[in-house]
């Protein structure tokens, strides 16, 4: 499905801000829990591109308008919202002023449907603490528009201010600076500013009953209090990982950089939102085994926030650069060894994909056609892993990391601030390394156009790779009739992410028997293990052995957690087990209400409930 009516440079937004522009956000807003909405109004400086323009238009999604005002003379503004299209929403179209000006401010007075796709609300009980409600949002890709209405594409940055009114019992954060906090009577009135200009997506709000512990000169981690200690254990080398970010990509220039650990409801490892990271409570693994996390959303300050992919066609501009970046900051912190084994390990992950999607679909591209497409439909593990490996490709090509990394701080340098596309960065490349010949072996049109797996792998250091994959073979090739020649001295030195490339192979094999379960088990106590990443795995064995000791511990698991890393993944293998299939949709049904929108809307495709 083509939808015509909105902006043929980015397929997933109506507005057009190449007529007008919207240059900056205001924002006076209200929470309410009682009614689950926000409720307030925006004022949205805007400036007039073309002279000949007679509307601004901006992304809605159902939102309930009362007025539009012209703030300078404050009379009442026309405007239009169209029918609502699917999850795209309703293009909202404002008359200009009937005055002669090429800027002008506007105020939109609206609230918030109740079931703003952008927004999860938590009753007391979903939380920690059991006390207070708790909200926080989710805009990424195209859901600020569900709680603001705006120009919800990221080829429009703007600065932003914030004034929120909540009970005064509660913290609010986003991704600002927070400047002061007034309370009157039982209501706080929580003031922030942004002021380096950032997409609509990157607008974050949190409201509960929040904590933070001090880790670093410029960083706080927050969260319910019940797991705050946790969380600051978890996370103490954050400015570690911002120093040595910055050693590669160059100055820092957000301010702050604080976490928030969310309610598990969180659909994501984590969320790069200005000042203030989002992450899921499935890293806190007690051991800081899956912190590299942290290095990932830092990355993002610059590949994403600071540079930013036009449109989400162009996703891997964001997610490859950084996990790309994110490799390399491991591979400093620990070693290019374990830089290596990242990269490569990750390759399995994006075989699965691909053969998921097919290798043929244009989803395994790394430019997407998005028209009539959501992006979360979209989503995948594809711009992330083929997107940096392609980047490892082109550093590989041009000499290695001495010449690669000056042109990616001339990069980031030279595009800040901006939103750009594939082109520009191919362009850009091929500029700044024209002088070198060994540039023109690069098919681009295989990297960014073609479908499957990427054209060429680079020459990673496998060694840890290869003794993991020995263990494996040893194991799933083990005779249960004799002695199995897989001891506690072959597992009890491997690292968390060996241990998670070694289940990933395993997964990839042929279902195990339940005697060679039983037999893993014992040997690494995954029944028994913390962290996420590995649980995830373990049971997708179980799930493909169809084991029935791994059903029950896989339906609690994914009632508990909401990142849909694990969820999607493993409601896709109970349903491929016909004998609990049922079971699994019956379980979605149950707790859908408890996740947020983007789950609940992928998990019911992946149930074939809807289409």
């Amino acid at each position: 499905m083509v939808l015509q009516s909105l902006s043929p440079k980015d397929p997933s937004s109506y507005s057009k801000p190449e007529e007008v522009a919207v240059t900056n956000i205001a924002l006076n807003l209200t929470v309410d829990f009682d009614r689950k909405v926000l409720h307030g109004h925006v004022e949205l400086d805007v400036k007039i591109n073309n002279k000949n323009a007679t509307e601004v238009i901006l992304d809605a999604k159902h939102l309930n308008i009362s007025k539009i005002l012209d703030n300078e003379t404050k009379k009442d503004l026309q405007y239009h919202v169209s029918e609502n299209i699917e999850e795209f929403g309703s293009k909202l179209s404002i008359e200009l002023p009937n005055r002669k000006v090429d800027n002008f401010t506007l105020s939109i007075f609206y609230e918030t449907g109740s079931s703003a796709s952008g927004i999860q609300w938590l009753t007391p009980n979903q939380t920690a603490g059991k006390v207070h409600p708790y909200l926080f949002s989710q805009f990424q890709a195209i859901h600020a528009r569900s709680v603001i209405p705006c120009q919800d594409t990221p080829a429009v940055k703007t600065k932003y201010t914030a004034t929120i009114c909540t009970p005064s019992e509660l913290t609010v954060l986003m991704s600002a600076i927070p400047k002061f906090t007034e309370v009157v009577g039982h209501q706080k009135y929580s003031h922030f500013i942004q002021d380096v200009p950032i997409p609509s997506y990157l607008i974050a709000i949190a409201v509960g009953a929040l904590n933070s512990r001090k880790i670093g000169p410029r960083s706080h981690v927050w969260a319910e209090k019940e797991i705050i200690e946790e969380c600051a254990y978890e996370f103490a080398d954050t400015e570690r990982q911002l120093i040595t970010a910055e050693e590669i990509c160059g100055p820092y220039v957000w301010g702050i950089y604080d976490l928030l650990v969310l309610p598990p409801s969180f659909a994501y490892g984590g969320m790069e939102n200005p000042c203030l990271t989002f992450v899921t409570p499935t890293l806190l693994a007690g051991d800081r085994s899956l912190a590299n996390v942290v290095a990932h959303e830092i990355a993002h300050s610059w590949t994403g926030n600071l540079i930013t992919n036009r449109n989400f066609e162009h996703f891997w501009l964001n997610e490859g650069f950084t996990v790309f970046v994110e490799r390399k900051i491991k591979g400093r912190l620990s070693s290019p060894l374990h830089q290596d084994f990242d990269a490569y390990g990750r390759l399995n992950e994006l075989n699965e994909t691909v053969k998921l999607f097919g290798e043929d679909n244009p989803l395994t591209r790394l430019v997407h056609d998005l028209k009539g497409v959501h992006p979360d439909d979209a989503f995948s593990v594809v711009p992330y892993e083929k997107g940096q490996t392609f980047l490892r490709h082109l550093e590989e090509v041009v000499g290695g990391p001495d010449q690669f990394e000056p042109f990616l701080r001339k990069y980031f340098d030279t595009f800040k601030f901006k939103s750009i596309d594939s082109d520009d960065f191919k362009s850009f490349f091929e500029e700044h390394f024209a002088d070198n010949a060994a540039i023109k072996s690069v098919d681009w049109n295989a990297w960014l156009y073609c479908p499957g797996m990427p054209p060429k792998i680079p020459k990673y250091n496998i060694s840890l790779a290869e003794n993991c994959t020995k263990i494996m073979n040893q194991f799933c090739c083990w005779d249960e009739k004799v002695t199995c020649p897989i001891e506690n001295t072959h597992v009890k030195n491997l690292t968390a992410d060996e241990i998670i490339y070694f289940l990933q192979q395993i997964l990839e094999q042929k279902p195990l028997t339940a005697n060679k379960l039983e037999h893993l088990d014992k040997l690494f106590q995954f029944s028994k293990v913390r962290n996420a990443e590995i649980k995830f795995r373990w049971l997708r064995i179980g799930l493909k052995a169809h084991w029935k000791n791994s059903v029950e511990p896989t339906l609690k698991w994914i009632n508990e957690v909401g990142r849909m890393k694990y969820v999607r993944p493993l409601y896709r293998d109970l349903y491929a087990w016909e004998d609990v299939r049922q079971k699994a949709i019956e379980n979605f049904q149950i707790n859908k209400k408890y996740m947020m929108h983007v789950v609940s809307y992928t998990v019911s495709k992946d149930l074939h409930l809807t289409a």
